[in-house]
């Protein structure tokens, strides 16, 4: 099966770009209108995931969301494939007047002392990162080793050719220290960072209950002194959202904790407005990935029923 996956995604950039873009269109919302139907694990598990989301959603409601969420998926894949061939300068143009919050990105890169960019699985973070290389220069970021290793080796070649510095996961040892080399040089780390991957995360309240995140953000902008910032991503009906909040105060590595609770409350922020485009179709809380007796005694570091631009001490 792993094979065959590489052989999908190598056809995908091989071949879409020939694709009338209509039909192609078509093509991923049939996909995922039936990925929907044949409702598998991982859109069981997008349900699970914004009911908690969207608690007071009725089935119905959940039902047309769960479609929604499958739909912006498949557009994620679609533009995915696209983009090594697509205009950089005029998508860039596109995302330029639908970004909020850049003073806080341009107060932390004056600032010279690193950035780490915290960003959910949500809108096409590609484009994100496009947008910044083209802004900004290159910036770090660390890429899951995939299976086998030709597919890993596809997504690490389409990054760099965007411009994106990719350190991996595992494999190489740990990502920790081209990471912070990047930070004291006064450059750019962007991390996917609403999923634990390493297992080595921490329990936050997210949307009121339990779930795990990793609090690699906080510790490598504690170590460094970087601007710690979370960034919101979502589509349009004719392009992109993207909004930097302001920056998460982490002034030394025991306030890595709340940093990162707080990272989650800004999540949630923009997940709740774009609940559609939030792409997690893995298991996120920890009641979906333990059993109660196992995560009991590793309780959430701090509420989140509150907004945290009005908690930023």
């Amino acid at each position: 099966m792993s094979r065959l996956a590489d052989l999908g995604y190598a056809a995908g950039w091989r071949l879409l770009r020939f694709a009338p873009q209509t039909l192609a269109t078509r093509a991923f919302h049939a996909g995922a209108h039936l990925a929907a139907r044949w409702d598998g694990p991982g859109a069981r598990q997008l349900r699970r995931n914004l009911a908690r989301v969207v608690p007071a959603a009725t089935p119905a409601e959940l039902d047309a969301l769960v479609h929604a969420g499958l739909r912006s998926y498949a557009r994620y894949w679609q533009e995915t494939f696209l983009l090594p061939w697509a205009d950089h300068a005029a998508l860039v143009g596109r995302l330029d007047g639908a970004t909020e919050g850049i003073g806080y990105l341009n107060d932390a890169l004056a600032a010279g002392r690193g950035v780490v960019v915290a960003l959910p699985h949500s809108g096409n973070w590609e484009m994100a990162g496009l947008w910044f290389v083209a802004r900004h220069g290159v910036f770090s970021t660390v890429a899951e080793r995939l299976e086998p290793e030709a597919l890993y080796q596809r997504f690490v070649a389409y990054r760099n050719a965007l411009g994106f510095d990719i350190v991996p996961l595992t494999g190489a040892g740990s990502p920790a220290p081209r990471l912070l080399r990047r930070l004291r040089a006064g450059g750019v780390v962007c991390l996917l960072a609403d999923r634990d991957l390493t297992g080595a995360g921490t329990a936050v309240e997210f949307f009121g209950a339990a779930a795990r995140m990793p609090l690699g953000p906080a510790r490598l902008a504690a170590t460094t002194g970087a601007t710690l910032l979370v960034v919101g991503c979502w589509f349009t009906p004719g392009g992109w959202g993207m909004r930097f909040h302001p920056p998460v105060p982490v002034p030394d590595r025991s306030a890595a904790l709340q940093a990162t609770q707080t990272v989650a409350d800004y999540f949630a922020l923009d997940i709740a407005a774009h609940p559609q485009d939030w792409h997690m179709l893995q298991p996120l809380w920890s009641e979906d990935l333990w059993s109660e007796d196992q995560w009991t005694e590793d309780r959430p570091v701090a509420r989140c029923d509150r907004d945290p631009r009005r908690d930023r001490t």
